[in-house]
C-alpha cells in the first residue's frame, strides 16, 4: 500500500498497475483494472480484509490465441475455525456463493461484470503471518503459471514450425517422385528406341 488513500498493484512482466482505491473499498460491477493480475490482487486483498480465502471458479480462453478472457474468482468457504466444512446433509459439499466475474474488454482493460458479496458462512480475518504465507504461495503459483504459459506458447510455435517443415518435406518428396517417374519414363522410351534400332 503506497498511502492511506491508494494501493499499488504490480502484474507479471514488471508492469505496474495503479488503482486508486480506498483502503476499505469493495469490488463493484463496472470496476476497471489494467490487467487480470491487478484485478486478482485487488480481490485477494479485499478477501483478506473481509476474512475469507479465494479460489478460481472458472476461466474462459480465447479461441483465437488461447489467452484468458474471463475469470471467475470466489470464496473457498471456510468456517470460523478455518476448516473447510461447508457440508450439506448427506455429505454433499456446499459452495459459498460470494464471487467476482472478471472479463477482458480489450487488451489492457479488465472489468468486473458480476459481484456477489454475501457469504453463506462466518468470515474469519486472518493474521498477518498467514496472509504473508498465502501471498508467497500465490506469487510462486503465479510465477510457475507464467512459466507454463511461456512453455505452452513455445510448444505451440515449435509444433507449427514442425508441421510446416513436414509439409515442405512431403511437397519435396512429391516433387522428387514426379521427377524420378519422368526420368524412368524417359529411360523406357529411350530403351525402346535403342531396341528398335538394333
Amino acid at each position: 500500500m503506497d498511502d492511506q488513500n491508494g494501493t499499488t498493484y504490480t502484474s507479471e512482466g514488471g508492469e505496474t498497475n495503479i488503482i486508486e482505491v480506498r483502503t476499505n473499498q469493495e469490488p463493484y460491477e463496472g470496476m476497471l483494472f489494467e490487467s487480470e493480475d491487478a484485478a486478482r490482487v485487488f480481490y485477494d486483498d479485499y478477501a483478506s480484509r473481509v476474512g475469507f480465502l479465494t479460489r478460481v471458479l472458472s476461466s474462459r480462453k480465447s479461441e483465437r490465441d488461447g489467452s484468458i478472457i474471463s475469470r471467475g474468482l470466489g470464496c473457498r468457504g471456510v468456517s470460523d475455525n478455518g476448516r473447510k466444512v461447508m457440508q450439506k446433509e448427506y455429505g454433499q459439499r456446499e459452495f459459498c456463493t460470494a464471487m467476482v466475474l472478471l472479463r477482458q474488454e480489450k487488451p489492457g482493460s479488465w472489468v468486473v461484470k458480476k459481484f456477489l458479496k454475501d457469504h453463506n458462512h462466518p468470515l474469519v480475518v486472518q493474521s498477518q503471518k498467514s496472509r504473508r504465507t498465502l501471498d508467497e504461495k500465490d506469487k510462486k503459483i503465479q510465477e510457475l503459471t507464467a512459466q507454463l504459459r511461456v512453455k505452452k506458447r513455445l510448444s505451440a510455435a515449435y509444433r507449427e514450425q514442425l508441421l510446416a517443415f513436414m509439409k515442405d518435406v512431403e511437397d519435396h518428396n512429391n516433387h522428387l517422385s514426379i521427377k524420378v517417374q519422368s526420368v524412368f519414363d524417359n529411360l523406357k522410351v529411350l530403351e525402346a528406341k535403342t531396341v528398335g534400332f538394333t
